[in-house]
């Protein structure tokens, strides 16, 4: 297990657990450690423990939202820099604007492709790319 620990460490936040497995398959074959939450209470708690280096948010969820799930992760000082991705079958402007208010470093449109997701972590995580197999 000791080679685990340089692996890229994302968390996928969806009350879908199609989405959430489908994530979990496309980034683990890219060498990424997945994390997932069924909500925002659920993931509160695995990123306090476990320390992901991005994090991935449906918008629609029970309980805690993804807009006030990330408006939680960002007013935390130990994970305002970490960057959220906010996830979200509805395309529109608002749902991108209310994301951008909440602190929210992109936004992605379900379903998304394997590409999407990984351009996301490239963009986001300083030398993601390098560790992708070619």
């Amino acid at each position: 297990m000791e080679q685990q620990s340089s692996a890229l460490k994302v968390m996928v936040i969806d009350d879908s657990k199609t989405i959430r497995r489908t994530a979990e398959t496309l980034l683990k074959n890219a060498g990424c450690e997945v994390i997932t939450a069924i909500d925002g209470f659920d993931a509160l708690a695995k990123i306090a423990d476990n320390h992901p280096g991005i994090i991935f948010v449906d918008i629609m969820m029970p309980r805690l939202d993804g807009y006030q799930t990330c408006a939680l992760i960002k007013n935390n000082s130990a994970f305002k820099a970490t960057p959220v991705i906010m996830l979200s079958s509805r395309d529109g402007l608002f749902d991108k604007a209310k994301g951008r208010i909440v602190g929210s470093d992109q936004f992605l449109t379900k379903p998304f492709s394997k590409e999407e997701l990984l351009d996301a972590i490239a963009a986001h995580v300083p030398g993601f790319a390098a560790v992708l197999p070619q």
